[in-house]
């Protein structure tokens, strides 16, 4: 098969993640978020054998089309530009993928905290805005994407390092150098959801934003120094991750910090 374009999908840690809030029934965060390029996934696009009509997704994952953030984010794409009556790009994109489909290569860890579905999603979106020249800005393309995952507004980004609040959709880039990030994932599978519910039953204690406010504005390397000793102060989801998946509390990786709802952890090498 020919491949037509291939983009590295890299993931995230979160140096920290607070909840400052609530908003209907989502969590309002305050996190830093880092990229990390020492591990990545690979997205490509490959001309199919026939043409047909079938939105195509192959992955080294068991993972079904209808199950992968990819295809739910070409469904959301396909919605949006239907409700902004742009059906020429409709059918552009639609034709495209009537010769081509899509290629997941996966080596970042599913279930661990660090984003490598919602990487997956964002590049795909730029790719597809790209090459299609969909002329997509930065706004739309959060639009599209916030109902599907509150990570992937980061990653659309493609930045090393950001401040990221409200449900996701608040990115502001944070100016810094590369780290050395060493990622350690156990084979403990964190569910999501029922992390965010263990926090909100039994652990829910909005943090002020002002008692972490001068965080925003300090390097990660001088926070990761500040917190890597403090999990449960660093993360507000360490708690409830250790009430969900018990066997995380076995884990020795003392100066590792937990990223996002887990199971990886993490330190910034100095």
């Amino acid at each position: 098969m020919h491949k037509l374009i291939s983009r590295n999908s890299y993931p995230k840690v979160n140096l920290f993640l607070k909840i400052v809030g609530v908003r209907n029934n989502y969590h309002l965060l305050f996190s830093r978020f880092i990229r990390v390029k020492n591990i990545h996934d690979q997205i490509s696009f490959y001309e199919k054998p026939h043409r047909n009509n079938e939105f195509t997704i192959s992955t080294n994952l068991n993972l079904s089309t209808q199950e992968n953030i990819i295809y739910k984010i070409y469904l959301s794409l396909i919605n949006y530009l239907n409700s902004q009556n742009r059906q020429n790009l409709v059918s552009r994109i639609n034709d495209f993928f009537d010769y081509y489909s899509i290629e997941v290569i996966k080596n970042i860890p599913v279930m661990a905290g660090l984003g490598g579905g919602s990487s997956n999603g964002a590049v795909f979106l730029n790719m597809l805005n790209e090459y299609l020249n969909l002329n997509l800005d930065i706004h739309e393309k959060i639009v599209i994407v916030q109902q599907v995952g509150s990570d992937i507004p980061f990653f659309l980004y493609e930045i090393n390092s950001a401040n990221v609040s409200g449900i996701g959709e608040i990115v502001e880039p944070f100016d810094e150098v590369d780290y050395d990030i060493e990622i350690f994932t156990p084979t403990i599978n964190c569910n999501t959801g029922s992390i965010y519910r263990e926090f909100r039953s039994n652990f829910f204690n909005i943090t002020h934003f002002e008692n972490i406010n001068d965080w925003k504005d300090t390097n990660s390397r001088e926070l990761f120094i500040k917190l890597k000793d403090n999990r449960e102060f660093a993360n507000d989801l360490w708690n409830p991750a250790r009430i969900i998946c018990p066997e995380l509390n076995k884990i020795d990786k003392e100066g590792f910090l937990f990223s996002g709802s887990g199971s990886s952890f993490f330190r910034i090498n100095i």
